[in-house]
C-alpha cells in the first residue's frame, strides 16, 4: 500500500525478486513527493520507505490533509492474451477509500483508456512493470 502522494519514478535493485514481489508496488521505488500541488520533493532514503509502504498520515511531515486516502493497494484481476486487468483500492484508515480497474496493454506498453491520472496512473504503470518483469524473469527471459 503505497502512499497516494508517491510518484515513482525508477525501480531501485533493493526489493527484487520474491522480497520485492510483497512490496506494495511489486518492488522497492525511487520517486517523488507530489503531496505538495506544483512543489515536487525528492525523497531521502528514510522517508522513501514510507513512500512505498503507504500509511504516512502521522509519520510523514508532509502528508496532505487528513480527509483524503493514505494509502493505494494493486492486485492483478487478469492476466492473459487480451492484456492485464489490474484492480486498484484506495484506502482509508485500512477502510476502503475509492476503487477502480485499469486493463494494460502489453502491445502498447500503456494502460488503455486510463481512468486515472498523477500519482495513481504512475503506480498503476509500476505495479505493471514490476509484474511482468517478474513474470519474465520467471520464464527465464
Amino acid at each position: 500500500m503505497s502512499c497516494p502522494c508517491f510518484y515513482p519514478t525508477e525501480a531501485r535493485a533493493l526489493g527484487s525478486g520474491r522480497e520485492g514481489a510483497m512490496l506494495p508496488l511489486g518492488g522497492s521505488w525511487r520517486g517523488e513527493c507530489r503531496a505538495e500541488a506544483g512543489n515536487p520533493w525528492q525523497p531521502d532514503e528514510n522517508s522513501l520507505r514510507i513512500c512505498n509502504l503507504g500509511y504516512a498520515r502521522g509519520a510523514c511531515t508532509r502528508f496532505p490533509s487528513p480527509d483524503g486516502p493514505d494509502a493505494v493497494r494493486f492486485s492483478i484481476r487478469r492476466d492473459d492474451e487480451a492484456g492485464v486487468l489490474l484492480r486498484w483500492v484506495m484506502e482509508r484508515d485500512h477502510h476502503p477509500f475509492a476503487h477502480g480497474s485499469l486493463e494494460y496493454s502489453p502491445e502498447a506498453g500503456a494502460f488503455r483508456s486510463p481512468a486515472a491520472d498523477g500519482p495513481l496512473l504512475r503506480q498503476a504503470e509500476a505495479y505493471v512493470e514490476s509484474f511482468l518483469r517478474r513474470k519474465a524473469e520467471a520464464r527465464g527471459h
